[in-house]
């Protein structure tokens, strides 16, 4: 056998085995949240604690538009500081849908991600083009913009009171949302659902690609990539996965607030991945449930729960330097190198 047809021999064997890796991964992936999903949906039946249960229902909200937002900072290395305004523009757009049409909740959610894909497109068309600080100050001003149309179209988002009166919730295919079980159930669904597809999303090609756009976009360019598409794509996915958090939370609330569209929604992201860590995809969802834990902890006992959160944000910026998920991942990995050498 010559050496050409023993190379392709080979790849001809390995093949297979690559394809069978990657399948294994996916369908490790999806158990992984099936059991996920098993282990939510089983709290309710041993612990009665409705305060666990809205606990579990915000980190599905802010959760999903965390990990959306790392796949902005963390997997494409674009900075938004205005991420908040598709968190907003889902929760006001379903509360709207709902109150103003009457339409089965399934066909108002899909329409509001309609409505959100449209407005991600048309604001990441112009903000893709922009490099580092720009993109994030032009995000930001969109925001604001949104902000102050939620304030002044009072007839029809409620100005600054909200979008008061309740979201009505028909029963559809036998979940009533009205009902503080199954809208748990439902969040933890849309929750584990969302983290799933957002995996996918980063272990798939273009995720690669992203990474790639994130470290040198020059070169991406260079080997053909078209990297305005690519930013605009995900630009555009992660929109979707934050006004999916929106929606969750305004259900949770029964409406709307300027306060979900404002920038400090988007700072909480921010301080959500700074916290959690943006190199590993679980690192938001670490950080979100630590920073409503500390939020409810610390409002308990004290009115400066500013002053706490800024030592917390000094403590991971300047004394770790990275965000809890990473230290550990870091540190782990340096024991068992540790270990390695020493066996």
């Amino acid at each position: 056998m010559t050496e050409l047809q023993a190379g392709r021999a080979s790849e001809t064997l390995s093949a297979p085995r690559v394809e069978t890796r990657s399948f294994g991964s996916r369908y490790r992936d999806i158990l992984i949240a099936l059991v996920a999903f098993a282990v939510l949906a089983a709290l309710p039946f041993f612990f009665g604690s409705k305060a666990l249960l809205d606990f579990v229902i915000r980190c599905s909200a802010f959760g999903l538009f965390a990990t959306s937002l790392n796949l902005l900072v963390g997997y494409t290395g674009m900075i938004s500081f205005g991420h908040g305004m598709f968190f907003g523009l889902g929760a006001y757009g379903f509360g709207l849908l709902m109150q103003r049409t009457g339409v089965p909740v399934p066909v108002a959610f899909v329409a509001t991600l309609a409505i959100t894909a449209v407005f991600a497109a048309i604001i990441g068309a112009i903000c893709v083009r922009l490099k580092e600080i720009y993109f994030a100050f032009v995000t930001l001003a969109f925001q604001m913009l949104i902000h102050s149309t939620i304030l002044t179209w009072a007839s029809l988002t409620g100005g600054d009171q909200g979008l008061r009166g309740g979201i009505p919730r028909p029963v559809f295919f036998g979940v009533d949302l009205a009902n503080h079980v199954h809208l748990y159930i439902t969040s933890c669904a849309l929750l584990v659902l969302g983290l799933l597809l957002m995996r996918q999303i980063a272990q798939s090609p273009f995720g690669y690609t992203l990474r790639m756009i994130r470290d040198n976009a020059r070169r991406a360019s260079f080997i053909g990539i078209d990297v305005w598409r690519a930013k605009l794509t995900i630009f555009v996915l992660a929109a979707l996965f934050a006004s999916t958090g929106g929606m969750v939370m305004a259900l949770f609330v029964s409406g709307a607030y300027p306060e979900f569209a404002y920038w400090t929604i988007s700072g909480e992201g921010i301080f959500i991945n700074m916290l959690g860590g943006v190199t590993t995809f679980l690192g938001p969802m670490v950080g979100t449930v630590l920073l409503l834990i500390l939020n409810d902890t610390v409002t308990r006992y004290t009115e400066y729960h500013g002053i706490v959160l800024g030592a917390v944000i000094l403590f991971f910026a300047i004394g770790l330097r990275k965000g809890l998920m990473d230290y550990v991942l870091e540190w782990y990995a340096q024991r068992r190198d540790g270990r390695g050498e020493r066996g």
